[in-house]
């Protein structure tokens, strides 16, 4: 049995500002292509198939052009929501699909498989959607984290799959024990640790394909990520995009190969000072690349996206992070206001509470008594 396992595809997510339909409809044609090219006989998808809840027409067009596609190839399509996705408008959609193609939305159908057969027998899917703990509380008592969500769903799988026998893949969208997010990037659905769900959860099926985590990655031979289809943040630039291709023989084990998927636009961060990041020529190659700029000057530089998209068309992103941090020294704006004698000591006063420490510099001193010594003599004139 040849499978495919993808998950997070985000449809309709925004790239600081910048849509990404256009982008991600390019990377899942490929994706199809793989498909055919690999002979794959079920495709798994699991979850976070949309952004949001509540996605715009465009994006059901794009879900439902790749899975008719996806569906063309011969393969079965096997789709879960995620966290991102509204359960109840994704598992409406299913009811409308044609066959071949599955969308598992209803925890309580976890128990109840979509079977694909080969040569050597049966292989049992079973779909695990999100399971929010407050949501699942009404089918499943005294559950109180995601952990004893997917406990449950699991004991599920292992009770149905004794009846049934033959191979099992499982497939979750979870925060599953030894992952490395990346920072502020996959929407928390933990609450002080008690929500990552132990890999001993999953024990006694033979694949598990898991969604949320948006790089790929390996939590055991039969336990991986696939991540994104596409670089949605700049903190996951250098993780690779792809699928796991996956081969279950008749005993059940499984042979995974990662099928890379092309990035449409690479992403670059350029660090250093502001003139520096502009003038040098060894970032001629970043002006096709989503850029991101984090500039050390001590002070901020004045409208420096636009300074910098002259020379970085796609530059997205913009953060000021000097190499001298100043240290305060533990008095408030109101403080030093209060203790200022004269009008350049408030000046400096403001200038060091809206510029971390950094006051008046001598030149900027120089202009502001020229500035204050002539406002006396029109007042005096007046």
């Amino acid at each position: 049995m040849r499978i495919l396992h993808t998950s997070d595809w985000h449809i309709g997510r925004t790239f600081h500002g910048h849509s990404t339909l256009e982008a991600l409809s390019g990377v899942l044609e490929t994706l199809t292509d793989q498909v055919r090219a690999h002979a794959v006989d079920v495709v798994v998808v699991a979850g976070d198939v949309f952004d949001s809840a509540t996605p715009a027409a465009a994006c059901y067009t794009l879900l439902s052009e790749t899975l008719r596609a996806l569906a063309d190839t011969g393969a079965q399509v096997i789709v879960t929501s995620g966290n991102h996705d509204s359960a109840a408008r994704l598992g409406f959609q299913a009811a409308l699909l044609r066959d071949g193609i599955h969308v598992r939305t209803d925890p309580t159908a976890i128990g109840e498989p979509i079977t694909v057969s080969d040569e050597h027998g049966p292989v049992h899917f079973y779909g695990i959607p999100f399971l929010e703990p407050a949501l699942v509380r009404a089918v499943w008592p005294g559950v109180r984290t995601q952990a004893d969500a997917v406990g449950r769903a699991m004991d599920l799988v292992r009770a149905d799959h004794a009846c049934r026998g033959g191979r099992t893949v499982a497939i979750a969208h979870c925060f599953a024990a030894g992952v490395e997010p990346t920072p502020h990037l996959e929407r928390d659905i933990q609450q002080g640790g008690l929500d990552v769900v132990p890999l001993s959860a999953f024990d006694g099926v033979d694949y598990v394909a898991l969604g949320h985590i948006h790089g790929r990655q390996k939590l055991a031979a039969h336990v991986r990520y696939a991540g994104a289809p596409l670089h949605y943040s700049f903190g996951e630039g250098h993780k690779p995009r792809g699928s796991w291709l996956i081969d279950l023989d008749a005993e059940g084990a499984a042979a995974a190969v990662w099928l890379e998927l092309p990035v449409p636009r690479r992403l670059v961060t350029l660090r250093g000072p502001f003139e520096e990041i502009l003038a040098d020529p060894g970032s001629d190659d970043a002006r096709d690349a989503w850029v991101s700029v984090e500039y050390t000057d001590d002070l901020p530089v004045r409208d420096p996206l636009r300074r910098l998209q002259q020379r970085f068309p796609y530059c997205a992103k913009v953060v000021h992070v000097p190499d001298v941090v100043r240290h305060s020294d533990g008095r408030g704006y109101t403080d030093r206001v209060r203790a200022a004698r004269s009008d350049l000591e408030l000046f400096d006063a403001f200038l060091s509470h809206v510029r971390d420490g950094e006051g008046l510099t001598e030149r900027e001193r120089e202009v502001l008594r020229d500035v204050l010594e002539e406002r006396v003599v029109v007042e005096a004139l007046a």
